[in-house]
């Protein structure tokens, strides 16, 4: 069975960023859970987790899965504003979520769902700030 090429464009650039933000996102899981577990507050966990997973991100990206399209510093900032907002979306959902007593207990499914729902809104952000282009 042949995939056409149009799901084909749609899928493999997905599957690309996806391997390298499993890198930052173990990277984020694990310092948030690190940090939650030992009794920070979970808001400033996630931004501190969050902000360490766009560093790790964005230079597994840059080197690995956008063609870059603009100069590295105009990337970089543009990448990091759709990330502050990004963070800021993300906290917003942890601390919506936590308002649930059995998510607010299990922060493992809390920060599953809440990098689930944002993964597609990193992909898309990144690609814009990487190439210019939604497509």
């Amino acid at each position: 069975m042949k995939i056409p090429d149009q799901l084909k464009a749609f899928v493999i650039p997905k599957v690309k960023f996806a391997s390298t933000s499993l890198v930052a996102t173990v990277v984020d899981y694990t310092i948030y859970l690190l940090l939650v577990y030992s009794g920070f507050n979970k808001i400033y966990s996630n931004i501190t987790s969050a902000s360490i997973g766009f560093l790790v991100n964005f230079f597994l990206q840059k080197r690995f899965i956008f063609t870059l399209r603009r100069k590295v510093h105009s990337t970089f900032l543009m990448s990091m504003t759709f990330s502050a907002a990004g963070i800021g979306i993300s906290t917003f959902l942890i601390y919506l979520l936590n308002k649930n007593p059995f998510l607010d207990h299990h922060q493992y499914l809390t920060k599953l769902l809440v990098m689930g729902i944002m993964f597609f809104y990193n992909f898309y952000t990144k690609r814009i700030a990487f190439e210019k282009s939604l497509k």
